[in-house]
């Protein structure tokens, strides 16, 4: 039986940081997802924001970050105390492994250690990123139907998921 390889979660060290910087997604996603320089160096110097590592048996295979009030993703707030999910991706020689979902089972657990007290995990996916949309759907991801309209690249569904 095929074992699936181990996927965990880690904020980015300065160790780490060479290696994230080589991920790269493939050329039709940029539409969706920013470079990984910018987004890391941004979420380095804004407080709230915690750049995370997607590690497969210990090396990246992805990236993440993860934004201590929703508000900063989405514009606005929610009921129950919430966090935002921006820049989710895995690197493209590492895609069509089963990696995303496995990732984002890892991201939720550990989300319970680092943000105990969030209710809600909120993130925006591009219109057109029918991909990423049946991922976190399938996470259990839920799409509100609601747009937001201040993407780079166009309208986006606003999707949020229940906290254990």
């Amino acid at each position: 039986m095929y074992e699936l390889p181990a996927i965990r979660v880690v904020p980015v060290t300065p160790e780490l940081r060479p290696s994230l910087l080589q991920l790269q997604v493939s050329l039709p996603q940029r539409d969706f997802v920013s470079d990984i320089a910018p987004s890391l160096s941004d979420a380095e110097s804004c407080p709230g924001s915690t750049p995370m590592a997607i590690l497969r048996d210990g090396s990246p295979v992805g990236y993440y970050r993860i934004e201590a009030s929703a508000s900063t993703v989405v514009g606005r707030e929610f009921d129950p105390p919430s966090v935002g999910l921006r820049s989710f991706f895995i690197d493209s020689r590492w895609q069509g492994q089963g990696l995303a979902s496995q990732a984002l089972t890892a991201l939720i657990a550990d989300l319970g250690t680092r943000h105990p007290e969030a209710r809600l995990l909120v993130l925006l996916v591009n219109c057109r990123n029918l991909a990423a949309l049946r991922l976190y759907l399938r996470a259990g991801f839920v799409d509100t139907g609601e747009l937001y309209h201040g993407g780079r690249s166009g309208p986006q569904h606003l999707l949020w998921r229940a906290l254990p």
